[in-house]
């Protein structure tokens, strides 16, 4: 690979803007050393384009199409591939959600190269290969994998990890913007519907207030509500709950729904099944609140408090209200 290697990051983004996983695969890739190129696919450039320079892009490339204006797979892929073709870059970073990684697997099998998922490290060897970290065997293993073969090489990287330090407000890029074309697709979907409620992705959220069967009845998850609201944190729920009807499956951390790495991960009324450790035990610190001492939550914790959820959640509510004013 020669020094100057050419890496684009597809910035994902929603109604309320960049997503923050897209500033921390820019601060990966621009550690990595090569320049860097942001492509974003929107309806209309709601951006100026700098901030993604803060974070790392050395080229910024706003691809414009109303067709855009909802994650739609035929679009997005079709976009993508022949934009890829023309620059002919050496890595394509992704996030690691769910259009992330569909994006990442159709355009590795398209055109033939290696693919890695859920990256946690990613490094250039002293001779020039890329090598990625990622987690197996439900986070109790790591693999580290060296790219061969052509390019692109496709990755995606999870949230929360790969955080810059600071941001470089005096760094200069280049912005660059362009109308798209596409041939006429045959669409079933007619419009798409934001999930209401779920106001925080837990896979980016920062802090992580998550229940368990201990809440007892669905109607106790408004403890939990209460408390994220005070931290600014998202909600999020165990397989069981999800089982049962309580919340919804995008709320569900663990081997069969969302891994997490917030940096505080507060587990209240959860036992702590493998499963459920599978997809949060990477979270930089965790609270467990479980009325049973033995419990296997406390393996994995930080702090521990054992007592009733009901009543100690909202003493934690007050506590936090007191101490941050609200």
């Amino acid at each position: 690979m020669e020094n100057k290697f050419t890496i684009v990051v597809v910035v994902e983004h929603d109604q309320n803007g960049i997503k923050p996983v897209t500033n921390e695969i820019l601060n990966a890739a621009s550690n990595l050393g090569g320049f860097v190129i942001a492509y974003y696919f929107s309806e209309t450039q709601k951006e100026d384009g700098q901030t993604l320079i803060d974070n790392g892009a050395d080229e910024v490339r706003f691809y414009l199409n109303s067709d855009f204006n909802h994650y739609v797979h035929e679009t997005y892929s079709a976009a993508l591939l022949s934009e890829i073709e023309k620059t002919e870059p050496d890595m394509v970073l992704l996030s690691s959600s769910n259009n992330g990684k569909e994006l990442s697997a159709e355009m590795a099998t398209r055109l033939g190269v290696a693919l890695v998922t859920d990256c946690i490290d990613l490094q250039i060897s002293n001779e020039g290969k890329v090598i990625a970290k990622r987690p197996i065997f439900s986070g109790k293993a790591f693999s580290l994998c060296e790219l061969k073969g052509p390019k692109p090489y496709f990755l995606t990287l999870r949230s929360n990890v790969f955080r810059g330090e600071t941001v470089d407000t005096i760094r200069r890029g280049v912005i660059n913007k362009q109308e798209l074309v596409f041939p006429e697709f045959s669409k079933m979907v007619g419009s798409l519907i934001r999930e209401v409620g779920l106001e925080l992705d837990i896979t980016e959220a920062r802090i992580i207030v998550s229940g368990g069967l201990g809440m007892q009845d669905p109607a106790n998850f408004k403890l939990l509500d209460e408390l994220a609201g005070v931290l600014g944190a998202a909600v999020a729920a165990s397989r069981p709950v999800v089982d049962n009807g309580w919340k919804e499956y995008t709320y569900q951390v663990g081997q069969t729904g969302r891994t997490v790495s917030p940096d505080l991960y507060i587990a209240c009324g959860i036992s702590g099944a493998v499963q459920h450790l599978a997809g949060m035990s990477s979270s930089r610190c965790i609270v467990a609140i479980n009325s049973d001492p033995h419990a296997p939550i406390f393996s994995v914790a930080d702090y521990g408090i054992v007592g009733d959820v009901l009543k100690i959640v909202p003493l934690l509510t007050q506590e936090f209200k007191n101490i941050l004013g609200h």
